[in-house]
């Protein structure tokens, strides 16, 4: 199973699509027919529009509305809603998706954008540092902030995707910086694949073990909330990771983890 599910992804890596092709043959003559119908509507109407260039789009039709459910539509929400009701007094954001998560916060508030990626925005609520998060922070990062978000992207540091540089612990640079720009008492917001069964999937991402993100992540943080997106692409609020199910990452073999943390003070990291 495995031997054609990669053949597919290079398929696929080319631009050469076997199912996308065949579906798209076979609805061919309904769109032709379309097409002629509507040339001959023209004919009898007092409107006035030359027919250009075609432009099939022949799958549309045979999908839903939308999607309301997956990791990014999930956590997108679930944060933006966070962070709304928190109105923090600054907020940074390293890695998410421009057109998902940050327009959601860019419609109520001024958002920070960090990407290794440069990015050109002319919106006014967006704002935009390039910089890679696995190098030493500049001074100016460093407690800067009281909130700080980081969507689906901490499992990419360091694997080349982006074009930043490869690192193996890419990931616990990139989360010891997340601790280092907020002030004592800021609050994180973190997502990222989790799955029963921890591993690389070269160079798209990482996916993590439940109980080992949360020995990560307990050193320097206190965890306020967590909810988990399953397998099905449904939100599972207000999850318990202690829990025998948590310790087993809820049976997932790819969901999204999202964290609500807070930063602990350095007196409270030592004590413990």
């Amino acid at each position: 199973m495995s031997v054609f599910k990669n053949t597919g992804r290079l398929l696929k890596l080319s631009g050469f699509q076997p199912r996308s092709l065949i579906r798209n043959l076979q609805r061919l003559p309904s769109y032709l027919r379309g097409y002629q119908q509507l040339k001959q509507q023209a004919k009898s109407s007092q409107e006035n529009f030359e027919f250009g260039t075609l432009f099939p789009i022949l799958d549309e039709r045979s999908k839903p509305a939308g999607s309301a459910n997956g990791h990014y539509f999930h956590q997108d929400l679930l944060v933006a809603q966070k962070i709304f009701r928190a109105s923090p007094e600054r907020h940074i954001d390293v890695g998410s998706r421009v057109d998902g998560f940050v327009a959601h916060l860019a419609t109520f508030r001024t958002v920070e954008v960090i990407d290794v990626r440069p990015m050109t925005s002319t919106t006014e609520n967006i704002q935009f540092l390039c910089a890679d998060m696995m190098q030493t922070l500049p001074s100016e990062l460093v407690c800067c902030t009281d909130s700080l978000s980081c969507l689906h992207a901490i499992e990419h540091f360091g694997l080349g995707r982006y074009g930043d540089p490869l690192n193996y612990e890419g990931h616990l640079r990139g989360i010891a910086n997340l601790r280092q720009m907020l002030k004592p008492g800021g609050k994180l917001y973190l997502s990222t694949p989790i799955s029963s069964r921890q591993r690389i999937e070269f160079n798209a991402h990482r996916v993590f073990r439940l109980p080992y993100l949360m020995n990560l992540l307990t050193g320097t943080f206190d965890l306020k909330s967590f909810s988990y997106v399953d397998d099905q692409g449904q939100l599972r609020c207000d999850q318990d990771p202690a829990t025998s199910e948590g310790r087993d990452t809820f049976g997932l073999s790819y969901g999204c983890g999202i964290f609500e943390l807070t930063a602990k003070t350095l007196s409270a990291v030592r004590a413990a």
